[in-house]
């Protein structure tokens, strides 16, 4: 008998409990989750403790680098810091199961080649493990995902410790390394496989981490590289043409591109942000674990993904994490943090009101060194700006929320045919500034399957500083109207707004603020009706939790008539 119903129940019960009732559109989105939606308590559960021929799980791992402590006293054990973060969960993501099943089900003739390609990077020691024995990558029924697959263990375990230090550092930042190409020793026995570092070994604690995990330590600088990233983060995947049948390869996410291009290269790694450096040295194994080092980063693996994060949280004991309720509202307030911290600035200038006409420029100042968003291309950005007259009514509002997470005036939530354009300047509500990908299929029409998607229709990210795109290559390229927009550029967009204000009395308050969602509204849509226990999973999960947006930056002027 099929879970579905109770499942549903539970989650009704969790409406009714814990979710505010559903009102007009939002003018200002929460600052945290748990303002909206409170998020039960549980305790971390043991990691897992697998030995295999060529990995281990991160149990083995955890028993020696937890209860780490930095110069400051804080807490920066790895497998804290680790196993909240979608790295660790990226097999256990409900999305991610939705959108594999989503994808097998509109093209059951390539199933083998959907799961493998997904199963390279989100479950990379089962799926490695089987293609040095010649053995298939199946992820669902029965597959890697099912509790009783002999690798299910490696499996569920994510990206973890054996895999990332494994990783040899030839051919690493070439096209080769990328999506999942990364090379891994299958030769050396355990007991002398190679685990790489940052760090030179210390003699005594390098044998006592042979003994106990079945690997010797040894300092390699590629993983604090970003082509280590790069060969998991620059992932190519298939398209099909009219016919049905592959046609060729399209830059699902291209993050190491944009940053080549950018005048970050040189100057940071992705570690440097989102592994960032503890305060003072660290003594990196929990007993006799050599002298203090650093730098030493934190493994923190802070990406943007509060949604998923929300629902990993809710739904623990179904999704079977290894993580407690504590750490996953740690791992959201340091993503929050990011995100407010490290991303973006806005400015309001040059507001003017001539006769019955209000005029101001919008900056949004990039501060990432990629694309904003950047990643998997259902992440949106956009700009909600207010307009208050002196009795502070609302005269103006474009970008508002609605409470199922749509945008108020966004042709593609509204359409799953259309898309918002992008805008030089704004004249009327249902105007909006949507920093985000538009992806096409061969027939030029708007998409959210990736074995559909062969282009971009538009992409207007915001494009980190230093990034010509006049000279971008066709992969991570800017698309659409941008492309001709001087105003958008390298570090930021300016957009003018000119609103008629004629009936209403000043002085005016505007306010902006760049809002940012993990799961775009049209990318959940697009899955609802399909039958499915993952895709089913996922919708309850995401219809129990608010799809509210995060508030990455702000700023408001007062406006005299």
């Amino acid at each position: 008998m099929s879970t579905r119903p109770f499942r549903l129940i539970l989650l009704i019960l969790l409406l009714l409990s814990v979710v505010p009732a559903c009102g007009p559109a939002q003018r200002t989105a929460p600052d945290t989750p748990a303002e909206s939606t409170p998020l039960p308590a549980y305790r971390a559960h043991w990691l897992p403790r697998e030995h295999g021929p060529l990995f281990s799980t991160s149990g083995a791992c955890a028993s020696c680098h937890a209860g780490l402590v930095d110069e400051a006293g804080n807490d920066v054990s790895i497998d804290a810091n680790w196993r909240s973060a979608i790295m660790a969960n990226a097999s256990r993501d409900p999305y991610w199961q939705a959108t594999v099943r989503s994808e097998v089900l509109d093209h059951p003739e390539l199933r083998s080649v959907i799961e493998d390609k997904c199963a390279t990077c989100h479950t990379p020691m089962a799926r490695f493990s089987a293609a040095a024995s010649d053995g298939e990558s199946d992820l669902l029924d029965g597959g890697f995902l099912d509790v009783d697959h002999p690798d299910h263990a490696f499996a569920i375990d994510g990206v973890s410790c054996a895999l990332c230090h494994q990783v040899e550092k030839e051919g690493l930042g070439e096209p080769e390394s990328f999506s999942g190409g990364f090379s891994i020793d299958t030769e050396r026995p355990r007991g002398w496989r190679l685990a790489y570092g940052p760090f030179p070994p210390a003699q005594g604690p390098g044998e006592v981490m042979r003994g106990s995990s079945g690997y010797r330590p040894v300092e390699g600088s590629q993983t604090g590289q970003s082509e280590l990233c790069a060969s998991c983060h620059t992932l190519y995947t298939p398209y099909v043409g009219e016919d049905g049948e592959v046609a060729g390869t399209f830059p699902e996410q291209v993050p190491y591109l944009e940053w080549q291009h950018s005048d970050h290269q040189g100057t940071s790694d992705c570690q440097d942000c989102h592994m960032p450096p503890a305060d003072g040295a660290v003594r990196i194994a929990s007993s006799g674990g050599g002298p203090p080092r650093s730098p030493f980063a934190q493994h923190r693996f802070i990406g943007g993904n509060v949604h998923v994060l929300k629902m990993l949280w809710a739904f623990g004991q179904e999704f079977d994490v290894t993580a407690s309720s504590e750490h996953f509202e740690q791992k959201i307030e340091q993503t929050l943090e990011q995100l407010q911290t490290n991303t973006a600035e806005l400015s309001v200038r040059e507001a003017s009101v001539t006769g019955s006409q209000l005029r101001f420029d919008v900056d949004v100042a990039s501060k990432t060194g990629h694309k904003f968003p950047t990643g998997f291309p259902a992440r949106r950005a956009w700009l909600h700006v207010v307009v208050e007259d002196a009795a502070g009514d609302v005269v103006f509002e474009s970008g508002a929320v609605n409470a199922d997470g749509s945008i108020v005036g966004n042709d593609n939530d509204a359409d799953p045919a259309a898309y918002e354009p992008h805008y030089r300047q704004i004249t009327s509500a249902d105007q909006v500034q949507i920093y985000e990908p538009i992806l096409e299929d061969v027939s030029g029409e708007v998409t959210t399957a990736l074995l559909r998607a062969q282009g971009y229709r538009k992409d207007n990210r915001l494009l980190p500083s230093g990034f010509d795109k006049t000279t971008a290559g066709a992969d991570f390229a800017v698309y659409g109207a941008a492309t001709a927009d001087d105003d958008f550029r390298a570090a930021g967009d300016t957009v003018s707004y000119r609103i008629d204000l004629s009936g209403s009395s000043g002085p005016f308050t505007v306010t902006v603020e760049l809002l940012y969602q993990s799961i775009g509204y049209r990318w959940a849509e697009n899955l609802r009706g399909q039958d499915a226990a993952e895709i089913d999973r996922f919708i309850d999960a995401y219809d129990a939790l608010d799809n509210l947006p995060v508030v990455v930056a702000e700023s408001s002027v007062s406006v005299e008539p």
